[in-house]
């Protein structure tokens, strides 16, 4: 994937991401410049934002920092595998409470 394509590939996972927020009750998504948080209802946030240098996707949680790379034709967690959406669903789950679709 050269610099471009992941460009337009994070402007679109960050875009869904921003939607199957904005259709949950609890969460506040706000998208600038490439950063996308996710304020929870208790005040605390995610933050979801690319890393163009090394090609990934990272999050910020809680729970911890998770780095996701294109592997296996999907963007997965560097370390566990597990692909964005799923991961990003549990992490969200268990910080805010909420459940989201990414459908």
């Amino acid at each position: 994937m050269d610099e471009s394509e992941f460009h337009r590939a994070a402007d679109e996972i960050l875009a869904r991401i921003e939607r199957a927020a904005e259709g949950s009750e609890g969460l506040d998504a706000d998208l600038e410049a490439g950063i996308l948080t996710l304020e929870c209802p208790d005040g605390s946030r995610i933050v979801v934002n690319r890393q163009a240098p090394n090609r990934e996707i990272w999050v910020a949680a809680r729970s911890g920092g998770f780095h996701f790379a294109w592997r296996e034709g999907a963007w997965r967690d560097t370390r566990s595998g597990e692909e964005l959406f799923a991961s990003l669903a549990r992490i969200v789950r268990g910080q805010s409470g909420e459940a989201i679709s990414f459908a």
